[in-house]
């Protein structure tokens, strides 16, 4: 009898241990997801624009007539953000996030200095921060013809908003089918590989989770400012009490100094943390604004001014606002 009662308990403890462990899987925090086509199928299909980069013209996605005029894009988007909320991955609205942007006619805004000095930020630049997901799906997708069958091959890359590195690919082509819907081929060709892409994004959302988010960050001067990054403060040039800054604000100290001369500093690989004290999903901005605080104060005084290029690169001006 006390041997049975010994393996019900250590029956009963297991089942316990597994309730919770399934209980904290299915609550932990996943990624959020933005999807959008690839700038190759946008420039095989004629949705690209230019814009002016302080006097160079660079070529982008024209997502907004995409939307607008391709119905099968809607199409395939609406099956893959299907089929991704069927496996608990949260979406962000691309479309939506669009339609933001219009609103608040940011379309071609420049920041600028007082002095004139700036740096502009692309539209899609501007869709990133304006969506802020986690990770973007950029998806290709080409359709095969064989007799009366059709079949399609894809290409689905998962790149990090902040960073644009490739953190999951998937890739094939279906089985050829008498059906002429392209969603039903999607779905078809896609299958197979989605849940193996996803194990792909929770790990590197896992990652960021446990390490920080990868941003960089620049330091540079207005050439009005009689200072430079090697100005002694305290026994410590500046840009010393820079990194010893980045070292107690960074998760578990990790950045890395690419490059530093009297003008300038180069940060990369700058881990933040994922979310701030109140939950909300820290960026590149939020994370500086602190670090812009702590120049302003004694004993630097410095005045600068904070710009952003998409969620994951800031660059901090010494010497102007």
């Amino acid at each position: 009898m006390k041997k049975v009662n010994i393996l019900f308990g250590l029956l009963l403890v297991l089942m316990i241990s597994l309730s919770i462990s399934e209980n904290c899987y299915s609550q932990a925090k996943k990624p959020t997801i933005m999807i959008l086509p690839s700038d190759v199928w946008c420039n095989t299909n004629g949705y690209m624009l230019e814009y002016n980069n302080q006097g160079t013209i660079v070529k982008v996605p024209d997502y907004k007539r995409a939307f607008q005029e391709n119905a099968d894009l809607i199409n395939v988007i609406s099956k893959i953000n299907g089929l991704m909320a069927d496996r608990g991955f949260p979406l962000k609205n691309a479309e939506s996030a669009i339609k933001t942007i219009e609103s608040e006619n940011a379309e071609n805004a420049m920041l600028t200095s007082k002095s004139g000095s700036g740096v502009s930020e692309s539209p899609v630049d501007k869709l990133k921060k304006t969506a802020k997901a986690d990770i973007i799906m950029q998806l290709t997708w080409t359709i095969n013809t064989t007799g009366p069958k059709k079949s399609i091959t894809f290409n689905l890359q998962g790149l990090d908003s902040y960073t644009d590195k490739q953190v999951a690919t998937a890739q094939g082509t279906g089985a050829p089918s008498f059906s002429a819907e392209l969603p039903v081929l999607l779905e078809e060709a896609v299958l197979a590989h989605l849940d193996n892409f996803n194990v792909s994004l929770q790990k590197h959302f896992d990652d960021m989770f446990e390490n920080g988010r990868e941003i960089i960050i620049r330091i540079k001067k207005f050439d009005s400012w009689d200072g430079d990054l090697e100005k002694d403060y305290g026994g410590k040039e500046l840009s010393a009490n820079i990194e010893e800054w980045m070292a107690k604000n960074t998760v578990k100290g990790k950045f890395s100094t690419s490059d530093a001369t009297t003008n300038m500093m180069l940060f990369e690989q700058v881990r933040i943390p994922l979310y701030d004290a109140t939950g909300k999903a820290t960026d590149a901005r939020g994370f500086c604004k602190d670090l812009q605080k702590y120049l302003s104060a004694a004993p630097f005084s410095i005045t600068n001014k904070l710009m952003m290029k998409g969620l994951g690169q800031a660059t901090i001006v010494l010497g102007d606002k």
